[in-house]
């Protein structure tokens, strides 16, 4: 199978209902994109699918084929930088293993919604846990990167 991530094409010869999280870190050696929960309930295996956030472990490999994908690896752009810049000024993470997925889906959030409320940052991150409960610092550092693109 051919995949696009990151704009690099990579040939891969897996299964293809194997998950995409399996394929980025054991075929592709991109350990960004995490294991968490394994049910796409907890966020950490966030990439983006054509823009979209969707969850790497039960996103068969053969539904990517052929779309443009992204993981934290790849992240960048104006919106990018500045949730990375509002991330570090406000010391969103804690142990920081759920944030490539807590960043990817920010990311998407704030590509689509410029000035996203407080009701908007809990819907698109309601599929992202944070085992340390940063949510309010992760919610503050939206806004923070909202305005820093304002």
């Amino acid at each position: 199978m051919q995949l696009t991530i990151n704009g690099k094409t990579h040939s891969v010869d897996a299964d293809p209902d194997m998950p995409l999280l399996w394929v980025l870190r054991d075929h592709l050696s991109m350990t960004g994109t995490k294991f968490g929960c394994g049910v796409a309930q907890c966020g950490a295996c966030t990439v983006h699918i054509d823009g979209q956030p969707v969850r790497a472990c039960q996103t068969p490999l053969s539904a990517a084929e052929g779309l443009k994908i992204t993981t934290i690896e790849g992240l960048a752009g104006p919106v990018t930088a500045a949730v990375q810049a509002a991330w570090a000024k406000l010391d969103v993470p804690q142990c920081g293993y759920c944030q490539s997925g807590q960043v990817m889906a920010a990311v998407a959030l704030l590509t689509e919604t410029k000035k996203p409320s407080d009701a908007d940052i809990d819907a698109a991150m309601a599929g992202n846990l944070c085992r340390c409960a940063t949510y309010q610092r992760i919610r503050a550092g939206i806004h923070d990167a909202a305005k820093a693109l304002a």
